[in-house]
């Protein structure tokens, strides 16, 4: 009993461990659009990334349609980047399902790369 709770205590570190290693504030460039709710909107990364986004910093509506790069803090960041790392293994383990990473930030500030989205 004593050995199983012991690595259950090793592999929980060993997996907060890995998910530190993500940073907890990211730059995201890739188009801008209006999301479901009134102050939310949707950033899908060119790297095929989806973000749900919200600022009270930034006027994120001025810059709908457009290309932007956004910077932002990831919202519950460690249990975020545990279920990436999670689908990262499963991929590695040929499971053949999205591996495009989709999560929710804060924006805190905004660059505009172009004024359309391609």
């Amino acid at each position: 009993m004593k050995i199983e709770w012991l690595l259950c205590v090793v592999l929980a570190a060993c997996t907060f461990g890995f998910a530190k290693d993500k940073a907890d504030v990211r730059d995201v460039t890739g188009c801008l659009s209006k999301g479901d709710s009134a102050n939310e909107f949707l950033l899908t990364g060119t790297d095929g990334s989806t973000w749900e986004v919200r600022s009270s910093k930034v006027a994120l509506a001025e810059h709908v349609g457009h290309t932007v790069t956004a910077t932002g803090v990831v919202s519950n960041a460690t249990a975020h980047n545990m279920k990436e790392d999670a689908k990262d293994a499963a991929k590695d383990s040929g499971i053949k399902k999205s591996d495009t990473e989709h999560g929710h930030m804060k924006i805190t500030d905004v660059k505009m790369v172009s004024e359309s989205c391609q």
